[in-house]
């Protein structure tokens, strides 16, 4: 298993990224904010309209560092990708199966089992651990409802029923998140999920980890060779990572969404840490976005045991992990994916 190394997060605008040596230099209105050793870092993370030095940029290629950048929100802006070092056979039959629907969904449905049974898990650990602060009878009927559907998702072979399915068990899940929010309860809540933009605070944390989720299971997927733009369930769009969006199906409610609760349960977010904008978006402040960013970084340097390979590994390697056992697949060395089973 690939050694977890850093992600360097740029929050502050108007930095321009420099490289001096094997170094990235931050200058700000030609003052030096900071200078890093690039062989410590996989990822850099540049938010706001941050410049980039040629030379940086291609450094970070040739040495597969991923180089992203994003709005102040959180948004997508472009992602530096040096040339591809994938196998070209994995890439080819990655290629021909997502052209063949039937074999999509063959694998698709196996994202969706893990998404579905890792929100099942989410609401037995609530159920278990705040039997006085949740709607028990609630929580498990929602669990067994959630079982019933993982049995029907096992046995669907079309990507419009699989969609469909994943849609119910969604819905289902999002209608008990409210509960699962213990803490500063008038100022986090969650009735529904909004996107663009976010419409409170929840959400707003909601699609920052998202972003970030997909930034690290794209990286995972070029680093094993596979092209993170050509999905399975998620299907092309120009621009899209697609296939990045598959493979974190599995992790949205076990990573993201626990880690937003953690941050709301444990009072290390506030009401203050956001700003509502005149057309009712919600956003987080500067301070709020360096507290997430290192609050993250922290959470994806805790161990857990994987529980399909039983070894040890930092939270923040599991799209690594999983993007391994895809590409194992598609090369015929497993008879199926093996979704991220967590309990």
């Amino acid at each position: 298993m690939r050694k977890l190394l850093n992600t360097l997060y740029i929050t502050q605008p108007a930095v321009y990224l420099s490289l001096d040596g094997d170094n990235i230099v931050l200058l700000k209105e030609e003052e030096k904010l900071g200078r890093f050793p690039l062989h410590n870092l996989e990822s850099i993370v540049a938010f706001g309209y941050t410049g980039a030095s040629p030379a940086l940029m291609g450094y970070c290629a040739d040495n597969s560092i991923s180089l992203l950048f994003l709005t102040m929100n959180g948004r997508f802006l472009a992602r530096v990708t040096g040339q591809s070092r994938g196998n070209v056979v994995l890439r080819k039959k990655q290629y021909r199966m997502s052209e063949d629907e039937w074999l999509s969904a063959k694998i698709a449905r196996n994202f969706i089992i893990g998404k579905i049974y890792n929100q099942k898990w989410i609401l037995e650990r609530m159920t278990r651990d705040y039997p006085l602060r949740v709607n028990v009878e609630q929580f498990k009927e929602t669990s067994q409802y959630l079982s019933a559907i993982i049995f029907d998702v096992r046995a669907c072979e079309r990507l419009d029923r699989l969609r469909g399915l994943e849609g119910q068990a969604a819905i289902t899940y999002n209608s008990l998140f409210d509960q699962m929010i213990l803490q500063q309860k008038e100022d986090f809540y969650f009735h529904l999920r909004s996107r663009r933009p976010p419409l409170d605070n929840v959400n707003a944390m909601l699609s920052f980890a998202y972003t970030l989720l997909a930034h690290d299971s794209a990286s995972a997927l070029e680093t094993v060779g596979l092209d993170a733009y050509v999905g399975f369930l998620h299907r092309d769009r120009p621009g899209r990572v697609s296939l990045a969006l598959d493979l974190m199906e599995e992790l949205r409610g076990i990573f993201a969404d626990k880690f937003v609760l953690s941050l709301i349960n444990k009072k290390i977010m506030n009401k203050d840490d956001f700003l509502k904008k005149e057309n009712g978006a919600v956003i987080m402040t500067d301070e709020a976005r360096r507290k997430f960013l290192a609050a993250w970084q922290n959470r994806k340097q805790e161990q857990i045991t994987h529980p399909y390979l039983g070894e040890k590994i930092p939270w923040g390697l599991v799209p690594h992990a999983q993007a391994l056992l895809l590409a194992r697949h598609l090369r015929n060395d497993l008879d199926e994916y093996p979704p991220f089973l967590w309990k």
